[in-house]
């Protein structure tokens, strides 16, 4: 058996596939993709709308295995050869986004997201036509591993499946190995690896031995199990859990009804129509609907929401997803609301990601054991999130956390991009008081070219919404490094409406370090930090009559005298 891996390890974070899309829909290029030219006009689109970087990439792979991962998972039509070649008509042009794809392009939600993915994987099996390199009986790669970590829920009450595990056994088996097979090795691994006194050894020799088995890297082994585990999150189907994956409870029923289908593709033309259309799935169908909604319904009652099908329309699975859609986003906020309160118990945690945006390292083992990392290329969603948690941690808002945050988050509640244009990143409402954030990774004068206008009409928005309400609106403008040109504009705190209105506008800018020393000083209780920042915030602009320069050295003296005095 070779090793199987969904998506490929060039592009890691499957949400990034959607944006490359969009980027393509729009130009000429789609449809003519093939050829060291077009591979490099490609690489220079998608590195032009800041999806990939082309730097140091002087053979333009990047734009090859774009198109190969996107065709790969029925994102673009493939180009069909040989025998094949014949029904290219009937499928579609080479390199044009598919009925899957465009579902991908229009879908608004990280769920619809999830769905388009769900609907790829699902109709994703090896060998294909398409990927003819493993010698085994066709199967899929998704519902294997969905019956194995089911099992290894039967047999040992939790559905866990740990990255080494994927890593040295899951990926290297298929359907002929048998669920049980394959769950007695996983059993064994850990029954062996418990033993030995050495973790980290015992690790590295596994992955040894396996490199010399399979005559590979021993890297290519975790490479390709992190690829596998970001795709698979990327259905919704399974959640974090340690370094390895769970199922997620609130779709185990589909999941059991998704692994029972066993069915395989036909013929070549029907394998490569559904990847390019969608899997079928259970919901997609009366009966699995129904047990699927009647599950969710069981699950927000067990939660004290009581909800009723009575005079609900179930005719159609059509009608019954509109129903579903409600329930998973009520089970969605629950969970989140469950979140948000567990954040006061992640302090180290949250100030770990703030010393790692500040570092620009891209990972860091805390003083729990547990290892942390920031994602290249998505420290700026980082940003955002880490914040977001910070004040979550507080436990002090009045809006709902989903309302608090603009970016959107996955069912591991990690960002999926940043939030979008024409708006505030992050906007908390206390009892006394709006407080607009917005966070920058951009440095030296292009920080004030990209952040001094927008942030300021930005706080000007909310300073007019809330102008009757009795709260004071603050502006906090978090970077690693101010520019003296940004601090300079916020030192203005005026702002013009369309009438030619004038109004206050009350923005410091602090520097993450300061921020981050203030939560330490915080740490033993958070609660202390909300009064004495809005005293902060209050101190720091009194201090804005000053030249840009001395501004930005009281703002840090008035935050290391917080951090110094936070329990005085």
């Amino acid at each position: 058996m070779i090793i199987w891996y969904l998506g490929n390890t060039t592009v890691r974070s499957p949400y990034r596939l959607r944006d490359g899309l969009i980027a393509l829909s729009s130009s000429s290029l789609q449809g003519n993709l093939r050829g060291e030219e077009k591979e490099k006009e490609l690489c220079k689109l998608l590195a032009n709308n800041g999806i990939v970087s082309s730097k140091g990439d002087v053979t333009y792979s990047v734009g090859r295995k774009w198109r190969s991962v996107l065709s790969k998972l029925g994102f673009l039509y493939p180009k069909l050869t040989g025998q094949q070649s014949k029904f290219q008509d009937e499928l579609g042009l080479a390199d044009t986004i598919t009925e899957n794809g465009k579902r991908l392009i229009n879908s608004e939600i990280v769920t619809g997201w999830q769905e388009c993915f769900l609907r790829s994987l699902a109709a994703y099996y090896i060998p294909s036509v398409l990927e003819n390199r493993h010698n085994c009986e066709v199967f899929s790669p998704l519902r294997h591993t969905l019956a194995i970590m089911i099992e290894l829920e039967i047999r040992t009450g939790e559905s866990k499946l740990n990255f080494l595990e994927m890593g040295l056994i899951v990926q290297i088996t298929s359907k002929n190995d048998g669920v049980t097979t394959v769950t007695d090795r996983i059993l064994g691994f850990r029954a062996d690896r418990e033993t030995a006194s050495r973790k980290r050894i015992f690790d590295q020799e596994a992955l040894d031995a396996a490199a010399n088995t399979y005559n590979l890297q021993s890297g290519t082994f975790k490479d390709y199990a992190d690829t596998n585990l970001r795709y698979l999150k990327a259905t919704g189907l399974v959640q974090s859990k340690g370094k390895g994956i769970a199922l997620v409870p609130e779709k185990r029923i589909f999941i059991e009804e998704l692994v029972n289908d066993t069915s395989i593709p036909s013929n070549d033309l029907s394998y490569i129509q559904s990847l390019c259309s969608g899997a079928t799935l259970p919901t997609d169908e009366p009966v699995g609907a129904m047990a699927v909604l009647n599950d969710l319904v069981s699950q927000l009652n067990s939660r004290g929401n009581p909800y009723s099908l009575d005079e609900k329309n179930t005719d159609t699975p059509a009608d019954i997803a509109i129903i579903r859609h409600e329930i998973e986003a009520q089970l969605s906020e629950l969970n989140e609301l469950d979140y948000a309160t567990q954040q006061s118990n992640y302090i180290e945690e949250i100030i770990g990601y703030m010393d790692l945006l500040i570092t620009r390292k891209s990972s860091k083992e805390l003083a729990n054991g547990n290892t942390i990392g920031i994602p290249k290329s998505e420290a700026p969603a980082y940003f955002e999130w880490t914040i977001w948690r910070a004040f979550l941690a507080i436990n002090s808002l009045v809006n709902q956390p989903w309302e608090a945050r603009r970016f959107k988050i996955d069912q591991d509640f990690l960002p999926v991009g940043t939030a979008p244009g024409n708006g505030s990143d992050i906007i908390f409402e206390f009892d006394n008081m709006i407080l607009v954030v917005e966070v920058t990774l951009t440095t030296s004068s292009r920080q004030e070219a990209a952040e001094g206008e927008p942030v300021r009409r930005h706080v000007a928005k909310y300073v007019e919404c809330f102008s009757s309400s009795g709260k004071q609106v603050f502006g906090l403008f978090l970077a690693v490094s101010i520019d003296t040109n940004t601090a300079n504009t916020f030192r203005l705190g005026e702002w013009y409406l369309k009438n030619d209105q004038k109004i206050d506008i009350h923005i410091v800018p602090i520097a993450l370090a300061d921020f981050r020393d203030i939560m330490i000083a915080s740490s033993d209780d958070v609660s202390v930090m909300l009064p004495k920042l809005q005293e902060l915030l209050r101190n720091c602009r009194m201090y804005s009559n000053k030249d840009a320069p001395e501004w930005k050295i009281k703002i840090s003296e008035l935050s290391k005298n917080v951090a110094k005095n936070i329990h005085s």
